[in-house]
């Protein structure tokens, strides 16, 4: 670099400059005849400023350096044997594939495998690919254990599945209340040692949006559940014992704003909210072990991440950017639709899985009529008792525009298909009409996220792709810059360049606390390969 004066320190080029070499101190000095301040980097102060003489200089402070290792809780990335506070969050389906997993792990960081809506054979395979790629590193990964009400078998089989195979990390996603399979994952295993602590082999990362669902995991699991896992041979007696003075999960990712299943709540409201809650509860029940809460949903952009961070948060997740990275499961149709989205680009949808209670999941709106099309299910489900209910002029737009096949075909599809993976519904389907209807109409939900995954052209307008606005606010700050060719967009890259830029905003944060005047443009931080 060209040798610094003590007037070009005072540039806002060189403030720019000197805020974004963050793994350095930077020095906060005043000119003396002017009264004005201004920073410089801590080689250039050495080589060119401090030792020169020139101009009426002060020393007032230094800045330590600020590395995107430090944003988060240190006893997170301890606990979790990371490098980086950043996990790559578990989009269903295998949209988080296993290829993306392992490059997280092989970065210092963590991704779930998105185990959602998959059979217990396909996550197995799943499971033993990443095993086999990190079982002997240490490097940690985990796999997404997706509530499923009206499924408990499922849940049940995938943590059976889980502790066998040697998975140690699970995101719980879209829990309505604890379940005997979640409990189970996070207490089997515990031991005291020796020395009276007690080790923790399996870690479970609570995705919750609701200060209710949080107390759930914040505190230690029901005694009564204890006591049947006990009863059943699930647990030991000891494993029960050491669990009634756990929380369930020692890792709580409050999810905001975001793509799949969401209650659409700012994250700057939540996350606050839930820090209280952790507090209040640590305290109740005398936890010596650290819990931690981070933040996910609307992670899509340098400041948003700094903010979380500011705002407490041990660790950032993201979930809906990570689907245009190379190692996404989703379609290169897709990956081009999200790289073309802007933040007002989605909108809210009936859950497949969770249709009946009237669940949302958030989706991409532009380019597809998946969420007016499903609305449009849901309110029919509300307003009648059965298909057969449906007036036949709207039954028939149903089945030419939407099923594309009559209803009676779609049902016996659906029958075959309950008929070999929970006989029940089956059962349930043909005594009530309104389930049956329920089943019919989950069907097209159900199918349109593999019609996106599978990248079907015929099925474009209903691609039902889960997206938050986070996917258009990363698109604008991409813009000019590497990470705008989908091709280029490693879920690496990604990662390490928003840790970059949340750092920088977070310098600059700290120099305008201390009283630097800071123009907007040093709070931006321009993608590069990192």
């Amino acid at each position: 670099m060209k040798a610094v004066s003590a007037v070009d320190i005072f540039q806002p080029s060189y403030l720019k400059f000197a805020v974004e070499q963050i793994r350095e101190p930077l020095h906060i000095v005043v000119n003396q005849s002017t009264n004005t301040m201004a920073v410089v980097t801590s080689s250039d102060w050495e080589a060119h400023v401090g030792q020169s003489g020139r101009g009426p200089l002060a020393w007032m402070a230094t800045v330590p350096p600020c590395h995107p290792e430090w944003l988060g809780d240190a006893s997170f990335l301890e606990t979790h044997r990371l490098r980086f506070p950043y996990l790559a969050g578990e989009m269903a389906n295998g949209i988080a594939t296993s290829r993306m997993v392992i490059a997280m792990a092989n970065a210092g960081m963590m991704g779930f495998f998105g185990a959602g809506g998959l059979s217990v054979e396909t996550v197995e395979r799943a499971v033993q690919e990443m095993r086999a790629e990190l079982g002997s590193s240490g490097r940690p990964w985990g796999v997404n254990l997706i509530h499923s009400p009206y499924d408990p078998a499922l849940e049940a089989a995938l943590v059976d599945l889980y502790l066998r195979s040697g998975v140690s990390r699970i995101s719980a996603s879209a829990f309505l209340r604890l379940t005997p399979a979640v409990v189970r994952f996070a207490c089997a295993g515990l031991r005291r040692t020796s020395d009276g602590r007690v080790v923790r082999p399996h870690h479970v990362f609570a995705k919750i949006s609701r200060a209710e669902v949080a107390r759930q995991f914040l505190s230690p699991a029901p005694p009564e559940m204890l006591g049947e896992l006990v009863r059943l041979g699930q647990l030991t007696a000891e494993e029960a014992e050491l669990a009634a003075g756990l929380p369930v999960a020692e890792d709580i990712t409050v999810e905001a704003d975001s793509g799949g299943h969401t209650d659409g709540r700012p994250l700057l409201v939540l996350l606050p909210e839930i820090l209280r809650l952790r507090d209040e509860i640590c305290e109740r029940f005398h936890y010596v072990r650290p819990v931690r809460v981070g933040a996910a949903g609307g992670i899509g952009t340098p400041q948003s991440a700094a903010a979380a961070f500011a705002a407490g948060a041990a660790y950032v997740l993201t979930g809906s950017i990570n689907q245009c990275a190379v190692e996404s499961g989703a379609s290169d149709a897709v990956k081009a639709m999200l790289a073309q989205a802007t933040a007002t680009d989605v909108a809210t949808a009936p859950a497949a899985d969770m249709f009946e209670l009237g669940a949302k999941v958030q989706v991409l709106k532009r380019g597809t009529l998946f969420a007016s099309r499903a609305t449009q299910l849901y309110e029919l489900y509300r307003s009648y008792g059965g298909l057969t209910d449906i007036p036949s002029q709207v039954r028939s737009r149903l089945e030419r525009e939407i099923f594309r096949t009559p209803l009676d075909e779609i049902w016996a599809s659906t029958r075959s298909f309950f008929a070999l993976r929970d006989a029940s519904q089956v059962q349930k389907a043909e005594s009530d009409s309104k389930h049956k209807m329920a089943l019919v109409f989950r069907w097209y939900l159900g199918n349109a996220s593999k019609w996106a995954i599978r990248g079907q052209r015929d099925r474009q307008m209903d691609y039902q792709i889960w997206c938050g606005p986070a996917m258009g606010a990363f698109n604008e700050w991409v813009q000019g810059s590497f990470l705008e060719d989908v091709q280029r967009r490693s879920v690496v890259q990604m990662a390490l360049n928003l840790l970059e830029g949340a750092a920088v905003a977070t310098r600059a944060q700290q120099l305008r606390s201390a009283g630097v005047r800071m123009p907007s443009s040093v709070f931006a931080f321009r993608p590069r390969p990192l």
